[in-house]
C-alpha cells in the first residue's frame, strides 16, 4: 500500500507516502518534507540544554553540550538490523548513538570556565567516563567511518585522539579504565578482518526453527536475526579485540576476538571479568538473551578461571518475577580488591513456584579456587547491592506481582542479616526514601556516602520527594541501624530544587528552577543555607513568556485523585472564551487506590519541550493538558487491566469534566493524544467514547494478538485472557472510530510490540469502515525521531489535523 523513495543525490527531499486525507484529498499522496508554523519553529528550534558531570570531589564540572536535531541525511545511513540491535556499518557504532559537540570546564573554587581544546574537528562524542584518579577523561568520537578513543588532560584541559585504531563500539561495554588510571582497556575493530560478508542471492535452503515439545514463549521483539547471512553479518561487526592502551597510545592484545557484552577489571587492577556472546545464536529473542560465559582473566589476558556458561534464553518462566536458572548478574564487588559476586534464582526462576527464598547472593575471592560464599538471602527477586567500605552493605529485593520492595543491611563479612531498613510497596511513591548517595572509595569505584564521624552505620539519599503537595526533592541523613532520619535539604516553594550532589562536606549542589526560570546549578551551604551559582544558563524559550502554567487536581468517579498540567495561551484572562484543548496521556498501572490518588509532578518545574511534547500548540492559541492522568488500578485479585476500558473512560471524563467547568476548554473542541501506549490509549477512547473532536496517535499498537505472550505491564498470554486482549484492542473495534484520527509511526520503529504494520493494519481498518484518518510513515524513524526533517514534518501534519478537525471544526 505504501512506497518509500531513497534519497536522491544532491540531497534533493525525501518523500513521504501519506496515506488519507488531505483537505478533501482522499488517497495516497507524495510529498516532500514541511515545516510547521513560525510558532512551533521557534520552540524547536531553542538551544539544547548543556548537561554537566562533577568530579568526585565536587570540584569541577564539565559542561557537556549538544548539537541540534541531526539531519535526515545523517539519520537515513545504512543501518543493520541484526540480533534487536542497530549497528552503523560504516563505523562499527551502535546507530543513532547520543552525543555532545562541545566540552567546557568549570574549576568550582575559581568560578572559571574554560574551553577544552583539540577537540575533533566534527565533534561527536559520547561515553565520557571520568579516570579514578580523576586526572583524564575518555571519550569515544564518531565519525562517517569509525569510532576512534580520545582523552582529555584534565592539567592542560587539552584533548587528543589515544590510538589510530578504530573501535568496535556496536554493542556492549566499549571501554574500561585500569584501576592505576595509566590505560584503558577496550574493544577495537579486528586487525585484518577484511570485507563484510556477502549475501548470496541464491538460498542454499530453508530456514528451519524447530521445537520439540519445550515450553519457550516469548515476547514481540524487533530487529531479531533471521537468517544464517544474519548470523555471518552479527559475527563480523560484534566480534572485537580487547586491547590496553598506555596514554601514549601504545597498545597491546587482551586475549583473543570474540563478542564482548561486558568487561571490567577488578577493583585492584589485577583480573579482568568478560562477558563473552556465545553460539547457538537465535532467531526469536535478542543478544541479551543468547548464550554467554563470564571468564576471569589475569590483567595480561592469561585466563584464570571459565566460572560460568549460560545457555540461551529463550525459555524463561512465564511472569516479570522471572529470571534465568543457574547464576547471573556477576560482578566485581567496589569495596574489596579483588570479589566477584552475583545472584542466583531458588525458584529455577519461576515466579509461578511455592519458594520460601527466591534469590542468594554469592562472592567468590581471587584467586578463585574455593567455593562460592553466600552472604545474603532474598525473599523477594534481587535487584540490587550498595555496598560500603566497613563490611557493609544493601541489599535491595523486589517482587513485581505485589509490587514490594525490601531494603536490608547485612554484614559481608559472615553474611549475617542485620536488619531489614526499608519494606514498603514501591508504587508508594510518597514513601520513597530515595536512592543512596555514593562516593569514590581508594579504588575510584563508587561505594556507600558514609558519615565518618558517626558510630553507627548513617548514609544518605536523594529522593525526588513526592508529597500531597508535589514533588519536593529532598537530602535525607538516616541511620541504617536505629532508623532515625534527618533531612538535611528540601525544596521549597516557588522552586523545584533537586540535589544532584552531594559529599558530606557541609555543601550540597542543586539544580533550581521555577515555572518562569530556566533550570540553574547551584551549591548551598547546608549551616546558613546560603545558595552560590554555579551556571546562568539563559531562558531558551523567550516566546513562552507569559504563557499561564498550573497543576491541576481533580477526583475520578470513584474518588481516585488525579493531576495534569494545564497550559494557557499568553494573554488569556478567566471570563474568556473557552479554547481549543489538546490533551496528552499515557496510562499507568497500578495495584492499589492509595498509590494511583498519589499527586504526581511538582507545579514548580520549568517547561521544557521535548521532538514530541504537547506543548508547543499553546503557542498556537489552544489549551493543553499534558500529562494527564490515566491511571489504571487492579486491586488483589483483579489485575488492571481487567477492566481497562472503563477506567480509561472514567479518566478521560473526569479530566474533560473538570477544565470545561473552570471555562477554559470547549467541550467540543477537545482532541487526545499520545505516543507509544499513549497511542494505543488514543485510538480506545476514540473506540469507547464520543468525548473527542479528534485523535492523534503515534508509534503505537492497537491488536493485542500480535504481541500474545504480554505486553506493557500485562504479564498473561493471549491464551490465558483472550478476551482481555480482544477487548483492549482498538483495531476490534475500528468500526466504531468515527473520530478524525491522525496515525504516525516511525517505519523503522524498534520498540518492542509496535511494529509500523500496528499502524498499518489499523489505517486499512479504519478506511475499510469509512473512518476520516491519515497515516503517516517517517522514513529510517525509529520509535522516537530523530531527524529535524521528521520531527517539524510530524509537527506540521499535527498542527494541519488540529487546525482543521479542532480549532476550526463546523
Amino acid at each position: 500500500m505504501y512506497t518509500f523513495t531513497k534519497k536522491l543525490k544532491n540531497l534533493c527531499p525525501i518523500l513521504l507516502t501519506i496515506i488519507g486525507p488531505v483537505s478533501a484529498v482522499q488517497g495516497q499522496d507524495r510529498l516532500t518534507y514541511q515545516k510547521p508554523p513560525q510558532e512551533i519553529l521557534d520552540l524547536l528550534n531553542a538551544p539544547p540544554v548543556t548537561q554537566v558531570s562533577f568530579n568526585g570531589k565536587g570540584t569541577m564540572m564539565l559542561l557537556l553540550e549538544r548539537p541540534d536535531y541531526p539531519g535526515i541525511e545523517q539519520v537515513a545511513q545504512p543501518i543493520l538490523r541484526i540480533g534487536g540491535l542497530r549497528i552503523n556499518p560504516a563505523n562499527n557504532a551502535a546507530a543513532n548513538n547520543i552525543s555532545y559537540n562541545n566540552i567546557k570546564i568549570k574549576d568550582l573554587k575559581q568560578g572559571t570556565i574554560v574551553q577544552v581544546t583539540g577537540l575533533p574537528r566534527a565533534p561527536r562524542i559520547s561515553n565520557i567516563t571520568w579516570s579514578p584518579d580523576e586526572s583524564t577523561l575518555a571519550f569515544v568520537q564518531e565519525n562517517a567511518t569509525s569510532a576512534e578513543l580520545w582523552i582529555v588532560d584534565l592539567s592542560s584541559r587539552a584533548a587528543r585522539r589515544l590510538t589510530d585504531i578504530a573501535l568496535n563500539d556496536a554493542y556492549g561495554t566499549t571501554f574500561r579504565w585500569a584501576a592505576d588510571s595509566k590505560s584503558i582497556l577496550g574493544q577495537f575493530v579486528p586487525a585484518g578482518r577484511g570485507q563484510s560478508p556477502r549475501e548470496n542471492i541464491v538460498p542454499e535452503g530453508p530456514v528451519v526453527q524447530e521445537n520439540l515439545g519445550k515450553t519457550a514463549a516469548s515476547r514481540t521483539y524487533q530487529d531479531l536475526l533471521k537468517n544464517p547471512y544474519d548470523e555471518s553479518l552479527f559475527d563480523f561487526y560484534l566480534t572485537a579485540q580487547l586491547k590496553e592502551v598506555d596514554l601514549n597510545g601504545k597498545t597491546k592484545d587482551i586475549g583473543r576476538p570474540a563478542i564482548y557484552s561486558q568487561f571490567d577489571y577488578s577493583p585492584d587492577g589485577n583480573y579482568i571479568m568478560t562477558k563473552q556472546i556465545e553460539k547457538p545464536y537465535s532467531y526469536l529473542v535478542p543478544a541479551y538473551l543468547f548464550p554467554y560465559k563470564i571468564q576471569i582473566l589475569k590483567k595480561d589476558g592469561e585466563l584464570v578461571k571459565d566460572l560460568y556458561s549460560a545457555p540461551l534464553a529463550d525459555n524463561r518462566p512465564k511472569g516479570f518475577d522471572a529470571v534465568d536458572k543457574g547464576p547471573r548478574e556477576h560482578a566485581w564487588r567496589p569495596n574489596e580488591p579483588s570479589t566477584i559476586y552475583w545472584a542466583e534464582a531458588q525458584d529455577e526462576g519461576d515466579p509461578n513456584k511455592a519458594a520460601d527464598l527466591r534469590d542468594k547472593l554469592y562472592t567468590l575471592k581471587a584467586p578463585f579456587n574455593t567455593s562460592p560464599v553466600k552472604i545474603a538471602d532474598c525473599t523477594y527477586r534481587f535487584s540490587d547491592a550498595e555496598w560500603a567500605g566497613d563490611g557493609l552493605a544493601v541489599i535491595t529485593e523486589r517482587w513485581w506481582k505485589t509490587r514490594q520492595e525490601r531494603r536490608s543491611l547485612i554484614n559481608t563479612k559472615d553474611g549475617r542479616p542485620v536488619k531489614v531498613i526499608s519494606e514498603r510497596s514501591y508504587e508508594q511513591t510518597y514513601t520513597d526514601p530515595g536512592d543512596f548517595v555514593l562516593s569514590k572509595n581508594s579504588f575510584g569505584r563508587p561505594v556507600l556516602l558514609l558519615d565518618q564521624q558517626a558510630t553507627e552505620p548513617v548514609a544518605f539519599t536523594i529522593s525526588t520527594g513526592a508529597s500531597p503537595l508535589g514533588d519536593r526533592p529532598f537530602l535525607l541523613r538516616w541511620n541504617l541501624s536505629t532508623g532515625k532520619t534527618d533531612t538535611l535539604f528540601r525544596s521549597k516553594a516557588p522552586y523545584y530544587e533537586l540535589p544532584v550532589f552531594f559529599n558530606n562536606q557541609g555543601q550540597v549542589i542543586i539544580s533550581r528552577e521555577s515555572k518562569d526560570q530556566t533550570p540553574n546549578y547551584y551549591s548551598v551551604n547546608l549551616k546558613n543555607r546560603t545558595a552560590k551559582a554555579l551556571t546562568s544558563f539563559p531562558d531558551p524559550y523567550p516566546s513562552l513568556k507569559g504563557v499561564q502554567k498550573q497543576q491541576l487536581a481533580y477526583k475520578r468517579r470513584d474518588g481516585i485523585n488525579m493531576s495534569g498540567t494545564l497550559y494557557l495561551p499568553k494573554g488569556y484572562k478567566k471570563g474568556d472564551a473557552p479554547l481549543p484543548l489538546l490533551m496528552w496521556a499515557y496510562p499507568r498501572e497500578f495495584k492499589s487506590v492509595d498509590a494511583a490518588s498519589q499527586v504526581k509532578g511538582s507545579p514548580y518545574r520549568y517547561t521544557r519541550i521535548s521532538w514530541g511534547s504537547p506543548v508547543y500548540w499553546v503557542a498556537r492559541g489552544y489549551a493543553v493538558l499534558d500529562n494527564a492522568d490515566m491511571p489504571i488500578v487492579g486491586e488483589g485479585s483483579n489485575e488492571p487491566n481487567d477492566s481497562f476500558i472503563q477506567q480509561l473512560q472514567d479518566n478521560a471524563k473526569a479530566a474533560i469534566d473538570y477544565v470545561v467547568n473552570m471555562g477554559v476548554a470547549d467541550r467540543k473542541k477537545i482532541a487526545v493524544g499520545g505516543h507509544s501506549y499513549g497511542a494505543f490509549m488514543t485510538a480506545n477512547l476514540l473506540a469507547h467514547t464520543d468525548y473527542f473532536a479528534a485523535g492523534i496517535a503515534r508509534s503505537g499498537a492497537y491488536n493485542r494478538t500480535l504481541t500474545p505472550f504480554g505486553f506493557q505491564q500485562e504479564e498473561r498470554t493471549y491464551w490465558q485472557a483472550p478476551e482481555v486482549y480482544y477487548k483492549m484492542s482498538p483495531f476490534s473495534y475500528a468500526d466504531k472510530i468515527k473520530t478524525p484520527l491522525l496515525l504516525i509511526h516511525g517505519a523503522a520503529d524498534d520498540n518492542s510490540g509496535t511494529f509500523p504494520i500496528q499502524s498499518e493494519r489499523l489505517y486499512n481498518a479504519l478506511k475499510g469502515h469509512g473512518a476520516t484518518t491519515r497515516l503517516v510513515f517517517l522514513p529510517n524513524e525509529a520509535h522516537h525521531y530523530f531527524a529535524k526533517e521528521s520531527v517539524m514534518h510530524m509537527l506540521w501534519e499535527m498542527d494541519k489535523w488540529l487546525d482543521t478537525y479542532v480549532k476550526n471544526k463546523k
